[in-house]
């Protein structure tokens, strides 16, 4: 995994590997026991890569990921306890916060577009501040973590082009455990693009089932 040259470490994590999957594993013995209701998307194998990618993540940086967000969320700063709750109500797939910024969708691809609008609404703000001679969100930008699936997609291949051309503060993250659900995503695509260099880019191995603990539950 390479991080651009452009970018400087922003904070400390404190959070180590074996933190995070312990979070993990609560969720799946609560979805197990019939707690959480609703569809969840379980983390395993990616701990390092996202302990390291963190910290270069600013606390007021804007995070948008998609349904297998857990991991994320706790590293950018939402309580443990905050993000349970949003589970085990339910918002497994759409866990969002205010402060600190994270919003997910589950959507394939739906993300993008989002990430790419608050991308631009900040370059106003910072080119404004700096007519201004003020400095307020200097330095922010916004972090849209995407599957190997969506990579392969039309609309992160126009929202990279967009970005690149406006020199907007968006940086793509790609994380590739080779699946498309349950299909290897380079069978589903035929073959796997080339990643441009300023997107950051790891592959780890899926630990979990593509949806829930792998056992059906009853309610």
């Amino acid at each position: 995994m390479k991080i651009p040259d452009d970018l400087k470490k922003e904070r400390g994590i404190k959070l180590t590997p074996s933190e995070l999957m312990l979070f993990e594993e609560e969720v799946f013995n609560r979805y197990e026991n019939a707690e959480i209701k609703s569809p969840v998307h379980l983390t395993s194998g990616n701990e390092a890569q996202l302990i390291e990618i963190f910290q270069y993540v600013h606390p007021d940086d804007w995070v948008f990921c998609s349904w297998r967000n857990h991991y994320h969320a706790l590293l950018h700063g939402v309580p443990r306890e905050t993000l349970m709750d949003l589970i085990v109500r339910g918002k497994s797939m759409s866990v969002y916060s205010k402060n600190p910024k994270m919003y997910c969708s589950s959507i394939v691809g739906g993300i993008i577009p989002i990430a790419l609008g608050v991308a631009k609404a900040l370059k106003i703000k910072q080119d404004e501040s700096l007519n201004k001679n003020r400095y307020k969100d200097k330095g922010r930008r916004v972090w849209c973590f995407i599957g190997d699936m969506t990579f392969e997609t039309g609309i992160f291949y126009e929202a990279y082009k967009y970005v690149k051309n406006f020199d907007l503060p968006l940086q793509f993250v790609v994380e590739d455990n080779n699946l498309s659900t349950n299909t290897p995503t380079d069978v589903t695509w035929g073959s796997k693009q080339e990643v441009p260099e300023d997107v950051i880019y790891y592959e780890y191995e899926r630990g979990y089932p593509h949806h829930g603990s792998g056992n059906w539950v009853l309610f």
